[in-house]
């Protein structure tokens, strides 16, 4: 494993022009990754419990088919169901038992749109549908033996530290709308939230749009009024001055409002995907580097897509915290299909200047910690403690 330490220069937070998305837990791709995630979830304590160990599988392919709504003042209605296909690859049977694969998903997918969209009415307004089969024998083999597991795929994985003012900004403005208390207090917002943030200089733009949901909405007026109310609660959870767009799309003088039956777009022609939405930080950070691995839905046994998504992110943490002197950590760890998971073939560390001696000695045990920590964060993945999107 060879690690590669250096100063970078270039850091979001001192640029210009810095820009950050997050789309929310009713978004259609982030409930494609969250059912992706769970289908996985189902899947690796179905066979804990039944065999006494994780089997291989990648259900990181999910596709939402948005349906049709016709939302109206007081309480509209879905009139085509949104579709969801689940695909991937899993074992199907073990040592001669069965494992239903496709009912563990289609169950997995019904909670995230229970949770997500509770006004979704699962018997009439979504077609799910499980196309799951078995996987490679070649990928299965890097389950076997009670070693360390073998990297699954050649994949990077990123991660950096700590978050600028606009990416813990963008963050607190989508967890404020979504809370389950400002749902509480707010019944006509929707789960549906999107976050855009440009800062130029110290100037920040907010752009954001978050479905309201119809039959908490009398009238016009009242959605206006709804509005406003959800501007100043993102201006507050902020915390920073700001100029705010919310729902800029409204044209209210002819009534085009995002007004929703069920809280997301996904129910009115708005489609997701796994892998299209927030990264392992949460966020989407096109001036930080990125990758374009999927997390959710990979098995957590050997498939360094995930694995290294978050290790990245924990190496890059624990370097700040442990060396506060570099400020700020940027990590990419590189794999190499078939080799060890606890040896990827490059871990690259930039930081704001260059380590020192002692720095760097720090930075390898580090790396190696959180190398040699697979199994415990496989148990995390599985328990659903770690946030991937």
């Amino acid at each position: 494993m060879e690690i590669v330490m250096h100063a970078r220069g270039d850091w979001p937070g001192d640029a210009p022009v810095e820009i950050v998305e997050r789309k929310g837990a009713g978004h259609p791709d982030t409930l494609c990754d969250a059912i992706a995630e769970r289908v996985c979830m189902a899947l690796c304590r179905h066979d804990r419990d039944r065999f006494g160990a994780i089997l291989h599988h990648n259900v990181d392919k999910v596709l939402l088919v948005g349906g049709a709504a016709r939302p109206r003042f007081g309480g509209g209605e879905v009139i085509a169901p949104i579709e969801i296909y689940l695909a991937g690859r899993a074992t199907a049977e073990w040592r001669g038992v069965p494992i239903p694969c496709d009912e563990l998903a289609i169950a997995a997918c019904r909670e995230v749109l229970a949770e997500r969209l509770p006004l979704l009415r699962l018997d009439r307004d979504v077609r799910i549908v499980s196309r799951i089969r078995p996987g490679s024998a070649a990928l299965a083999t890097l389950f076997a033996g009670s070693g360390v597991p073998r990297a699954n795929d050649s994949s990077i994985g990123v991660g950096f530290a700590p978050l600028t003012r606009l990416e813990r900004g963008v963050l607190a403005v989508e967890r404020a709308l979504v809370a389950p208390a400002t749902r509480r207090e707010h019944l006509e917002l929707g789960s549906d939230v999107k976050v855009l943030a440009m800062r130029r200089g110290e100037h920040v733009d907010l752009a954001l749009a978050c479905a309201l949901i119809d039959r908490h909405v009398a009238s016009l007026d009242a959605y206006v009024a709804y509005v406003a109310a959800a501007r100043r609660l993102a201006r507050d959870a902020f915390g920073h001055a700001c100029d705010i767009e919310l729902n800029a799309a409204d044209d209210v003088a002819r009534g085009s409002i995002y007004l929703t039956v069920t809280g997301s777009s996904a129910e009115a022609g708005d489609d997701g995907e796994v892998g299209r939405g927030n990264r392992t930080s949460g966020l989407i950070t096109p001036g930080r580097p990125m990758t374009i691995e999927a997390a959710a839905g990979k098995n957590p046994v050997s498939h360094v897509g995930k694995l290294y998504s978050v290790v990245a992110g924990r190496i890059a943490s624990a370097v700040v915290a442990e060396l506060p002197a570099l400020r700020d950590a940027s990590c990419l760890v590189v794999s190499r299909i078939g080799a060890p998971i606890d040896r990827p073939a490059i871990v690259e560390l930039a930081t704001r200047r260059a380590p020192a001696p002692a720095e760097c000695h720090a930075i390898e045990e580090i790396v190696h910690a959180q190398l040699g920590s697979y199994a415990k964060l496989r148990d995390e993945l599985v328990a659903g403690a770690v946030p991937l999107f």
